[in-house]
């Protein structure tokens, strides 16, 4: 599924050298340097965001990546209001969110997966109808925007029971649901289909796709999961060390810090077939085998394959998901 188009109009988000910087202390371990840190204590600067600029369109679907530690939740946060910056300015549908009006909460919402919002003793019908009270949502929109939420996510038989006794999985797709009854204009999505089932991820997917183009919302997104930033977002931003090191498309992300290809080759009977010298071999069964080679040298080494060995079958891929995601979350060398 790809994100709807929308056309373009002025930011919704708004982003000028955006940065937060965290005062740490430090200290040695033990008793003495305990006691010294009481008189004299050692800090150090943490600049979690640093000069963060980028626009995100009304009615965008934008994937925010980076490794973990990125930044990219501090971020959030300050876009949300829940944190103040250090530098720089930001603005959300032209306004101010560090002075949380009551007018932009009520146009915003923000997903956190781990994070509960609903009351743990008492079932979540009550709490949907205590954020109602709260959003001033009128009734009739309230019972509609419920009921297509509870029906996508088949909530129906959870809505009475308390939520302690609810599973992980099923207390995720309550919290979504409470986070979207008021029909915010705005979606910060911080890793939201944590904790759900495979086929409870894509109808999130599918849901957040038809708020999209239902409300014209726009959603800034963070995921562990690349299919749903493959389904449902058109453009990424990836930053890394609080810094923007990408603005663009998935594939242009791919192609950029991922300059290789995988070819799955099988050849003929011919024995013990040695593939090393054609590129970096990621598995063999025989005569059957997937190499890993840089973009450049891509056409060459096909032409070595066909030359000396008999093909029956070649087949040119970009780089699996999971090396995207391991490159993203953790920028390990996936290079050959």
């Amino acid at each position: 599924m790809s994100s709807p188009s929308s056309p373009v109009r002025g930011p919704a988000l708004r982003l000028r050298a955006l940065g937060k910087t965290y005062r740490v202390h430090e200290r040695e371990p033990g008793v003495a340097a305990a006691f010294r840190s009481l008189f004299r204590r050692t800090h150090r600067d943490v600049h979690a965001v640093s000069d963060l600029s980028f626009d995100v369109a009304e009615g965008e679907v934008v994937g925010f990546l980076g490794p973990n530690g990125a930044g990219k939740t501090t971020t959030i946060k300050m876009l949300s209001g829940l944190l103040y910056p250090t530098t720089g300015e930001a603005r959300v549908l032209g306004e101010d969110p560090w002075r949380r009006s009551p007018d932009f909460l009520r146009q915003i919402t923000l997903i956190m997966g781990r994070r509960n919002q609903l009351i743990w003793d008492v079932p979540a019908i009550e709490s949907f109808e205590f954020f109602r009270a709260i959003y001033s949502i009128p009734r009739a929109e309230y019972k509609s925007t419920l009921d297509d939420l509870v029906d996508l996510m088949e909530l129906r038989p959870l809505l009475h029971k308390p939520v302690r006794n609810l599973s992980l999985g099923e207390r995720m797709k309550l919290e979504l649901t409470g986070a979207l009854l008021h029909r915010p204009r705005v979606l910060f999505l911080d890793e939201p289909t944590i904790g759900l089932d495979v086929l409870a991820q894509d109808r999130f997917r599918r849901f957040i796709a038809d708020y999209n183009r239902r409300y014209d919302a726009t959603v800034l997104l963070t995921s562990h999961y690349m299919g749903d930033v493959e389904e449902l977002c058109s453009r990424v931003i990836f930053i890394d060390d609080g810094k923007l090191v990408y603005d663009g498309s998935l594939k242009g992300l791919v192609e950029q810090f991922l300059p290789y290809k995988t070819i799955e080759v099988q050849v003929g009977d011919a024995g013990v077939v040695d593939f090393q010298p054609y590129g970096d071999v990621m598995s063999q069964d025989g005569g059957r085998a997937k190499l890993r080679v840089s973009k450049a040298d891509t056409p060459a080494v096909v032409s070595r394959l066909l030359a000396d060995l008999e093909v029956r079958n070649l087949d040119i891929a970009d780089p699996p998901t999971a090396d995207l995601v391991r490159f993203i979350y953790t920028r390990d060398d996936v290079q050959p």
